[in-house]
């Protein structure tokens, strides 16, 4: 079944002291681009998240967000007293103000609040990766769901293309006697003597380039195995666009040697249902 590469998971977890969020987003794209947001004391794990989830979204235009909030008593952020004293000094230097007020103005200046870097804990890493798993659960149903939404227009699609094929034969059968009438009567209009021999020979050879059998076959087999492709397990965008381009030959090639009104209008109706399947093909998977 296919998937989509748009897909939006979120997962929260609490622990005793602290709350972690995660947030994946996933957009179209040809490769895997992984921008992912972290904070600085788990930049060291980076890698270790970033192959999680290459494995599980293969590809995409993704955003990883990991959020990590202190909801009990610890802080990582203490006073940096020396600093804090010396901006008071200055402070006081220039303006003559209560102690409060230059410690209100001091706190605001930089560097006055050290964060002290943490270990990272064991079992709260494992609690991200909890998290990350649930959330990536949560991104690729809703690609899946995607999926389904796209798997259905593709096969409605194909389905009217097939229709229209059926009518590109019908319409064959008279088109090249049709061809053939045109041409006699263009020659007769220009009043020479032919050598009647000769001149069925060359229009033989002349009809036969018109003749589209191999391409209506070819045609019918592309989109048979566009549908097969569609019910394969896994989901395969390239697949599919590579069977794409083969039915936009085909069908290209039809219309070249349609040389007949109303089964060039059959074409483009074609191309119009083929280019919709293209512009969808790109979000998937």
């Amino acid at each position: 079944m296919i998937q989509s590469m748009t897909g939006f998971g979120k997962h929260v977890i609490q622990l005793p002291s602290k709350k972690i969020t995660i947030e994946i987003k996933s957009l179209n794209s040809k490769s895997l681009d992984l921008n992912a947001r972290i904070p600085s004391s788990y930049k060291e794990k980076e890698l270790q998240l970033r192959k999680t989830i290459a494995t599980a979204l293969v590809r995409g235009k993704i955003d990883f967000s990991l959020y990590i909030e202190n909801t009990g008593d610890e802080t990582s952020s203490v006073i940096n007293e020396v600093v804090l004293r010396q901006y008071m000094k200055q402070l006081s230097a220039i303006a003559n103000v209560e102690d409060a007020r230059l410690l209100e103005m001091a706190i605001r200046m930089p560097d006055a609040m050290k964060t002290e870097r943490e270990d990272i804990d064991a079992k709260e890493f494992v609690a991200i990766e909890e998290t990350l798993v649930v959330a990536l659960e949560e991104i690729n149903k809703f690609r899946s769901e995607e999926g389904q939404v796209l798997d259905d227009d593709f096969v409605s699609r194909v389905t009217t293309i097939k229709n229209l094929l059926t009518e590109v034969e019908k319409l064959d059968i008279d088109r090249l006697s049709t061809i053939r009438e045109r041409l006699e009567k263009a020659v007769a209009d220009l009043s020479v003597n032919l050598d009647k021999n000769r001149f069925e020979q060359e229009l033989i050879y002349y009809l036969e380039k018109y003749d589209i059998t191999e391409e209506k076959v070819r045609l019918n087999n592309h989109l048979d195995y566009f549908l097969t492709t569609l019910k394969s397990v896994d989901s395969n965008g390239r697949k599919l666009g590579f069977i794409c381009q083969e039915i936009g030959r085909e069908v290209n090639t039809i219309g070249s040697k349609a040389n007949f009104a109303p089964l060039q209008q059959v074409v483009v109706q074609m191309k119009d249902e083929l280019e919709k399947i293209k512009e969808q093909m790109l979000n998937v998977l």
